[in-house]
C-alpha cells in the first residue's frame, strides 16, 4: 500500500493573503480521503493550518490518517511554515487522539452556555454601568500589549503575538467604545471600579444571535472576591438584553481558575485548539 497527496487544483490565495491547497488521500492512485490544509491570516504565512482531513470509513483504522498528516506537515514545511494549527472538536475523539499522538499541544479551548430566560442577579452591594470613553482609552492602552503576551505564554512569538493582537483590536473594534454590537461594562464596588468584561452580540446564522465573550478582568487587587463570576453573570445580563440567548468565550490553556468558573458556571467545551512546532 502506497499513501500519498493528490492535489485537486492549485494553490489558492485569499485577499487577506493566506494560502490554501486542497488534495485527495490516495492508495495506489485510487482516492479514499481528503486533506485541506492553509496558512494562518491571523499569525502570518509561517504558520500553517490543518484545516481538515478525512478518510473513507471503509479505510480507517490502518494508519491512513497519520500518514496523511504527516505529510500535509511535510507540504507545509516546503510553503516556509515554522507552526502547524487544528481545530478538534470535543466531540471528535479520533481527531483528539491523532493529534495527541503527532505531537500537538492544547493552546485554548472554545466553551459555550445555553443562557437561561434570566441572569443571576449581582451580589449585593455590586452594580455594574458602561465603561466610560476614559476608562476605554485606559483599556486600550494596555490591552494588545495584553493580548500578545497571553500568546507568547502558549509559545508564539513574540512578532507573531503581537500582530495578531494588532490585527484582532482592529478588526472587532474598528470605532472603538463606539463599535457595533460590542459591550464594554465595569463592575462596581462600594465606588470602586473593581473589573471590566467585554462582550460581543452579533448574528451568527439568520435570524440566530450570539454573544462572545472577548475580554474578562478583574482588578488584580480585587481577585478572590468572587467578582470574576459577577462579571461573567453581567456578560449573561448583556448578552441576554441584545436579543441572544447563548454566550460563547475562549479560555488560554494553563488557566486553570478561568477554566474552572466557566465549567461552574455552565460552560461546555466545544472545541479544542492545538498547535505543533514543525
Amino acid at each position: 500500500m502506497t499513501t500519498t497527496l493528490r492535489p485537486t487544483g492549485p494553490i489558492q490565495q485569499g485577499a487577506d493573503g493566506a494560502k490554501s491547497r486542497a488534495y485527495d488521500l490516495c492508495d495506489n492512485g485510487r482516492p479514499v480521503g481528503a486533506v485541506e490544509i492553509g496558512t494562518d491570516p491571523q499569525f502570518g504565512a509561517s504558520v500553517g493550518v490543518l484545516r481538515s482531513l478525512s478518510v473513507d470509513e471503509s479505510r480507517r483504522r490502518r494508519g491512513r490518517g497519520t500518514i496523511a498528516a504527516l505529510a500535509a506537515e511535510e507540504v507545509l514545511r516546503g510553503w516556509g511554515c515554522t507552526q502547524v494549527h487544528l481545530a478538534a472538536p470535543e466531540d471528535n475523539e479520533g481527531a483528539q487522539g491523532l493529534a495527541a499522538a503527532l505531537g500537538y499541544t492544547e493552546r485554548g479551548r472554545n466553551m459555550v452556555k445555553e443562557l437561561d430566560p434570566t441572569a443571576p442577579a449581582l451580589p449585593d452591594g455590586v452594580v455594574a454601568r458602561q465603561m466610560s470613553a476614559e476608562e476605554f482609552a485606559r483599556w486600550q492602552r494596555t490591552s494588545v500589549d495584553m493580548y500578545a503576551q497571553s500568546w507568547v505564554n502558549q509559545g508564539v512569538p513574540a512578532e507573531q503575538a503581537m500582530e495578531k493582537s494588532r490585527a484582532d483590536h482592529a478588526r472587532n473594534l474598528p470605532d472603538g467604545i463606539d463599535t457595533v454590537g460590542m459591550h464594554f461594562h465595569v463592575l462596581v464596588n462600594e465606588d470602586a471600579v473593581v473589573g471590566h468584561v467585554w462582550v460581543s452580540v452579533s448574528e451568527e446564522s439568520p435570524g440566530e444571535k450570539a454573544g462572545y465573550v472577548f475580554d474578562v478582568e478583574v482588578d488584580e487587587e480585587y481577585r478572590g472576591r468572587g467578582y470574576g463570576r459577577a462579571l461573567m453573570w453581567q456578560a449573561e445580563h448583556i448578552t441576554l438584553d441584545a436579543g441572544a440567548h447563548r454566550l460563547g468565550l475562549h479560555v488560554f490553556a494553563g488557566n486553570t481558575p478561568a477554566q474552572r468558573l466557566y465549567e461552574s458556571l455552565g460552560y461546555r467545551t466545544t472545541q479544542y485548539n492545538l498547535a505543533k512546532t514543525l
